[in-house]
């Protein structure tokens, strides 16, 4: 206990000196500090990995080059060597299996992930996961909200190309990834274009994170081009939402998560994990997880194979029962199903 207390403590410093450097402003070192102090990037692989599981794929893409002003963090890597974004390909046993976009936080490299995506894979889904910028294989640069955003939509590309069905695409997004995925969503034109989005320990904002640690903070952190507001990009997500939080998460408080889920549209559906921290939901309530991830997957493709083709009439779909809460391990802000 006193350890957990100990790294929490150690976290909100860093974000408490982050914003501090935010403050000073006007200074290219600066600018890579903080962003560094962000997103902790974490390259390289560790030694005890071994690889992925047989018929499953490891592979790389090249990274589009854009002016170095359009992507801070980029310096670092050299113009003439074309920078690449890890991807892994994990198959689902069943060919006709929907596919999930996995976007992970910050700190933890896809290697850290492993047990998430499997939980996921176990659900019902094909994972394709992307490895920013500045983790795990990926070029080693300071990443930045632009940056990692590009990263997303050259996986999503990809996501495309590996699952033509638009109504077979997820999207999943967890801790600073709910930012990207909110941010990925909320962009599709049309919202068809994919199934649905999942959010695990999600937040309205990085500002309303450094709140959290103090009134001051979140005012300095304001004046911040880092920001993955997803609280002003959630209403611009039409499809099904599930939302998954631990109640005793430290580093995204729950009522952030709470707060973004009052502001989603419906149909969506939120889940709370008892006991649940920040990254250990799919291991503190395995079963449960579970049942509710795929109960989601098949009302969110129920809804997509349902829907009006372009020009016919469109008739209100009927709101989908809300989800078994069994063992006491959920229970939501309000309904469980809007």
């Amino acid at each position: 206990m006193l350890k957990n207390v100990a790294l929490h403590r150690s976290a909100l410093v860093y974000l408490v000196l982050t914003l501090s450097l935010f403050s000073l402003g006007g200074c290219a070192w600066l600018d890579t500090k903080q962003r560094q102090l962000i997103y902790r990037p974490t390259p390289g692989v560790p030694a005890h990995f071994t690889g992925l599981k047989p018929g499953d794929q490891q592979y790389f893409l090249e990274v589009p080059p854009s002016p170095p002003a359009a992507t801070p963090g980029t310096a670092n890597a050299s113009p003439a060597t074309p920078e690449r974004i890890e991807m892994w390909w994990l198959p689902n046993a069943d060919p006709t299996a929907p596919t999930l976009l996995y976007l992970h936080g910050t700190f933890r490299t896809l290697v850290a992930n492993v047990r998430k995506i499997e939980a996921l894979r176990t659900a019902g889904f094909s994972v394709l996961a992307v490895e920013y910028r500045g983790w795990g294989l990926s070029t080693p640069i300071t990443p930045s909200e632009q940056t990692i955003v590009a990263d997303a939509n050259l996986a999503w590309a990809e996501l495309k190309r590996r699952e033509p069905r638009p109504q077979h695409r997820f999207i999943f997004g967890h801790s600073m990834g709910s930012g990207v995925a909110v941010d990925l969503a909320s962009r599709q034109q049309p919202q068809s274009d994919y199934a649905g989005l999942i959010l695990e320990s999600a937040f309205t904002s990085f500002p309303d994170i450094a709140t959290e640690v103090s009134s001051v903070a979140g005012l300095i952190a304001l004046a911040s081009d880092e920001r993955f507001a997803s609280i002003d990009k959630i209403k611009r997500v039409e499809r099904p939402l599930l939302m998954i939080h631990g109640n005793l998460d430290k580093t995204v408080p729950m009522a952030l998560g709470e707060k973004l889920f009052a502001a989603a549209n419906p149909p969506k559906q939120w889940l709370m994990v008892e006991g649940g921290k920040h990254s250990d939901l799919d291991e503190v309530a395995r079963a449960h997880y579970q049942q509710v991830v795929q109960q989601f997957k098949v009302m969110a493709l129920q809804r997509a194979a349902a829907a009006p083709q372009a020009g016919a009439p469109v008739v209100p779909a009927a709101v989908p029962a809300p989800l078994n809460s069994a063992a006491g391990k959920g229970t939501a802000p309000g309904q469980q199903t809007h």
